[in-house]
């Protein structure tokens, strides 16, 4: 990598030349002193306390004695204001593992406080896997659930698609257990409910056998790209790929099923392509041409990249150069329709943007609040730079979005209104019922959520 980032200085020096989340206290409240904020530092708060219960008692305890506001908060990697609040946060972080599981059913209970990192190796010595995984692995699975966490393939649903049954601890403090034939209104809203209707103490899933993928990687130009793309959705067990701005280049990835023995060849790491990308930025962006010179010169030397291995460790990378987000899923017929014109957008007038366009495919499902309720989606994600303001590129290309029919992602950042909300989801009124019946007062709501629902606070 060295040698690929001294290449990109002298590339672009050469042409410039020429041509020109903190600490956690059990049961006590402290004084306002210790912030918190999200993973990319874009949302912040300086809450009243900071809560983190180590047993199911001391949650329900802590929340029956509340006079609100109360917000349940996990890794802190969601971009919308889902947590800031004057009241209390709560982490789940010691009500973390594997509770309990079924051989025969394939399901698994785990405390809602575990992140997604740590359910893989449980599972797989229990003889079971989760049936899909998004590219980061950080989320608590009750924040993953709660915000329509997903990952590509376009025959498997997002995480909530993959809920059985939950445990709700709601305003009064009162455990909930509910599933499709036990508090079925209940169930149907708690699998995505921002955490609006109480805090999730534990969550069941329905899994698969232990699988191996083989995970490959590879380039090709945008219209290739294009061209192939519904096939490689409908033939690859899990398909995504990037769109990397000025370069009409596309980095694809897919998994498939195998029975190879575990190998890999070199794979590039992630986060130094972004620096990368960044630096070609900085010395290039007053000329396209030139700028896509250095990406395509590089593409061209990438040999196909192979990874085969079990499937938990196989989907998730790790991301440390931090970004603000916002995605959207589209009716899968709309999303490359919908691609092309966020890309003519992005390289006509955002030239500081160098983050790859993310371009996943989900499978439709039944959940209340999903993005992709009674819909196959391509759901398209940009990013900018966390010290960079995303908010002039982010508002160019929503309504690209909003144009093509598409549903925000929950976690990701957006400009939808309550009543907008109401027109993209059928069951929006039957959430709100359901929210109203278990939280009457708003305990669990923060601004942002009183006015998403209409609930004063």
């Amino acid at each position: 990598m060295p040698g690929r980032r001294q290449f990109l200085k002298l590339f672009a020096a050469a042409t410039a030349s020429g041509i020109a989340g903190g600490s956690w206290l059990s049961q006590t409240a402290s004084s306002r002193v210790i912030e918190w904020k999200n993973w990319s530092g874009s949302q912040s708060c300086v809450p009243r306390a900071r809560l983190a219960p180590a047993t199911l008692q001391e949650l329900q305890q802590l929340v029956a004695s509340s006079n609100g506001p109360i917000r349940p908060v996990g890794a802190g990697h969601s971009f919308t204001p889902l947590v800031p609040t004057e009241g209390d946060i709560v982490s789940l972080a010691r009500l973390s593992g594997l509770i309990e599981h079924d051989r025969a059913s394939l399901q698994a209970t785990f405390h809602a406080g575990t992140r997604l990192s740590a359910i893989g190796a449980p599972l797989h010595e229990v003889g079971q896997a989760l049936i899909n995984m998004p590219d980061i692995d950080e989320q608590t699975l009750a924040g993953a659930i709660a915000t329509g966490t997903h990952g590509t393939g376009a025959g498997i649903g997002g995480l909530p698609s993959f809920v059985t049954g939950l445990e709700l601890v709601t305003a009064t403090g009162e455990l909930i257990s509910c599933n499709q034939e036990h508090n079925r209104e209940v169930f149907e809203a708690a699998r995505l409910s921002l955490g609006a209707l109480g805090i999730i103490s534990k969550i069941r899933l329905q899994n698969t056998n232990p699988y191996r993928s083989r995970r490959e990687s590879w380039i090709l130009d945008w219209d290739e790209t294009l061209a192939q793309a519904d096939h490689l959705a409908d033939t690859r067990r899990n398909f995504e790929f990037y769109y990397i701005p000025f370069s009409a280049r596309c980095f694809l990835h897919s998994h498939d099923l195998t029975e190879e023995d575990k190998h890999a060849t070199p794979v590039h790491d992630p986060n130094e392509s972004l620096h990368d990308l960044k630096l070609v930025r900085d010395y290039l962006s007053w000329s396209d041409t030139l700028r896509g010179l250095p990406i395509k010169a590089i593409a061209a030397t990438m040999d196909k990249e192979v990874v085969v291995e079990a499937s938990w460790l196989n989907y998730a990378s790790e991301r440390n150069v931090r970004f603000n987000e916002m995605e959207y899923h589209l009716p899968r017929e709309n999303g490359l329709d919908a691609l092309r014109e966020v890309r003519q957008v992005l390289e006509r007038d955002h030239k500081a943007v160098f983050f790859p366009i993310e371009v996943r495919f989900v499978k439709a499902d039944d959940v209340w609040l999903s993005p992709f309720y009674h819909r196959d989606s391509l759901s398209i994600a940009v990013h900018r730079f966390h010290q960079e303001d995303y908010r002039p590129f982010f508002k160019a290309i929503e309504p690209v979005f909003r144009k093509y029919g598409g549903r925000p992602h929950w976690g990701k950042l957006n400009t939808v209104s309550a009543g907008e909300f109401a027109e993209m989801y059928p069951r929006w009124q039957k959430f709100l019922a359901v929210r109203q019946q278990l939280d009457p007062a708003g305990k669990f709501l923060n601004p942002y959520l009183a006015s998403l629902f209409g609930a004063a606070i």
